[in-house]
């Protein structure tokens, strides 16, 4: 679900923020994603990365620090951005009304070098959202989405049209209009939140509970005092809070309602929006990437474990084998008392300690000595048989292992992540990708973290991060950690001897990149790099490992997020 914090109380905030850029300029445009967008600006001597997408679940505009990579190509609507308001420099960015839409307006040159002001409409209505580039008098030149007449008469979003605010909701604005907003509300009809989100432009559910809880008594005066109180804090830290039933949250004001298991402040909405929003976004960014991919590899993984159940069926086929030479030994034992056209061969089973009598079907037209034989044969053949099942098993349990590991590790990707899992695939034979020059040395990126004692620590995401961290990054003596018996992820600890600390924050790093994530009391085996080997010939990423040692540790998103290096 597309979170509603991002209100227009929380649009008035960042607006307010933005005001910073006023003045500044727009040095770069670029599209990473096909709906979002990043504005790097200088103003007043500083730089700063303003992101703008129009994703449905994670529509927003806020100033951010992390780091995107971009296309080598940009799409169409970068380059009609990079046409027109590259260079430009920023002259108001505004709120409409107290709704979810800004408006960016920016004065740049033509190719003729005539001055020009253009507009860019930013839209933020979950899947409605859109980036609309206008001329000063309201001529789309371009958006991010286009909307045609035959989805939407009433607003054209096409090249060429005019361009139509989103329709008007007829609300009363809270920071002005209050009072003349509250006499509209019905104080026998209840549910006051609603009729408050119903009456009130830019207000979100969350804001307008927490109105009610603050009001206590359902009245006028008690829920004035209440949503004065509440707008008050709009000057405020920002909030970001994790919930008893798991859901997290972040408002522009603090907020008491609800069971809020913890809690966190931040001085601008760069900070919650990027501690909200970013791995979320990033999520969801390498499951749509990532769909086909995950499709193939559990596709694999229902067919191999199929194929186990199979190959245990075989196995247990195999295990007549003893009764089967047992059979051919007794008939060579009683040949003697034994004609051809017998159907049944009655004889002393003499490895029963009371001496049972043991029948023994027989094939009537073959003599004693060709039955005996025949028995032989199979259980010559079942022995045989029994060592190449077991070795097909092995096979196929390294294979679900693999299979399993690669589906963990895409819970975890990053974008760039996937695209090394993607080459892997292709090499490893599972999918087919256009041929390229494989480049001779590829550089791999790891994740760096530092621990609270100042020691780092790095992670492989993938099993070519992990074959790479593990046999060419890591030193002879460094410790290597992997969470025990599970899928997940490599790491080293740049160091020969870490502290109890680092130890136990790289192993909930380690159990947090791992099948595990969710659990509680994970065991993490750790041991010097030089004792980890690769079979030969084994699958990316498998390895084995002696003189370890265990730590239990708990993952934790927090934590790892607080240890991780920029």
């Amino acid at each position: 679900m597309r979170s509603l914090a991002y209100d227009g109380l929380m649009t008035y905030r960042v607006v307010q923020e933005l005001q910073s850029l006023v003045g500044g300029r727009i040095n770069k445009v670029h599209q990473p994603y096909s709906l979002d967008l990043m504005l790097q600006i200088r103003s007043n001597r500083q730089n700063a990365q303003l992101l703008i997408s129009a994703n449905a679940m994670y529509a927003r505009l806020q100033l951010t620090d992390t780091p995107i990579k971009n296309p080598q190509e940009p799409p169409m609507f970068c380059m009609m951005l990079r046409k027109h308001v590259e260079g430009g420099f920023i002259t108001a960015v505004e709120q409409i009304g107290r709704d979810r839409v800004i408006v960016i307006s920016v004065r740049s040159r033509n190719e003729l070098g005539d001055e020009e002001s253009k507009k860019v409409y930013i839209e933020l209505m979950g899947r409605h959202s859109n980036v609309v580039l206008t001329t000063e008098e309201g001529k789309i030149l371009d958006a991010i989405k286009h909307l045609p007449p035959s989805q939407n008469t009433y607003r054209t979003i096409m090249p060429g049209s005019d361009y139509l605010l989103p329709p008007e909701q007829h609300k009363f604005d809270p920071l002005t209009e209050m009072t003349e907003g509250l006499k509209r509300i019905d104080w026998n009809a209840g549910k006051l939140d609603k009729q408050i989100v119903a009456t009130f432009a830019g207000v979100s559910p969350q804001i307008a509970q927490e109105v009610v809880h603050l009001a206590k008594t359902p009245n006028r005066d008690s829920l004035q005092q209440a949503f004065e109180n509440v707008l008050r804090q709009l000057d405020g830290p920002y909030v970001f809070q994790q919930l008893a039933n798991g859901k997290e949250r972040f408002a522009p004001i603090a907020l008491t309602a609800g069971d809020i298991e913890s809690e966190e402040t931040y001085e601008s909405s760069k900070e919650v929006l990027d501690r909200f929003y970013y791995e979320k976004a990033n999520r969801d960014r390498v499951r749509q990437q990532a769909h086909d991919v995950e499709r193939l590899l559990k596709s694999e993984l229902e067919k191999n474990q199929l194929k186990r159940r199979r190959l245990l069926d075989d196995l247990k086929a195999t295990e007549r084998a003893d009764e089967l030479q047992k059979y051919g030994e007794l008939l060579t034992t009683y040949l003697f008392q034994l004609e051809k056209g017998m159907r049944v061969a009655e004889v002393v089973d003499y490895y029963d300690e009371n001496g049972a009598i043991l029948s023994i079907p027989l094939d009537p037209l073959k003599t004693p000595n060709e039955n005996a034989q025949q028995y032989y044969k199979k259980y010559n053949k079942l022995k045989v048989a029994k060592v190449e099942v077991k070795k097909q098993i092995e096979l196929n349990d390294a294979e679900i292992e693999y299979l399993e590991t690669l589906i963990a590790q895409l819970d975890v990707a990053s974008p760039s992540d996937l695209l090394e899992i993607r080459e892997e695939l292709a090499e490893e034979g599972y999918i087919r990708q256009k041929r390229q020059k494989k480049k001779a040395n590829p550089k791999i990126s790891l994740e760096a973290y530092t621990s609270s004692t100042g020691t780092e620590f790095f992670v492989g995401k993938n099993n070519t991060q992990n074959d790479h961290l593990t046999f060419k990054f890591a030193r002879r003596d460094e410790i290597w950690l992997h969470v025990k018996d599970i899928p997940g992820s490599h790491v080293i600890i740049r160091s020969t001897e870490p502290d109890e600390t680092t130890l136990l924050e790289a192993a909930s790093v380690a159990a947090y990149f791992s099948k595990a994530r969710a659990s509680s009391g994970v065991p993490v085996d750790y041991t010097r790099a030089r004792f980890v080997k690769k079979p030969s010939g084994a699958k990316p990423g498998f390895v084995i490992y002696t003189d370890q040692q265990t730590v239990y540790v708990t993952p934790d998103e927090q934590l790892m997020k607080s240890l991780k290096q920029s």
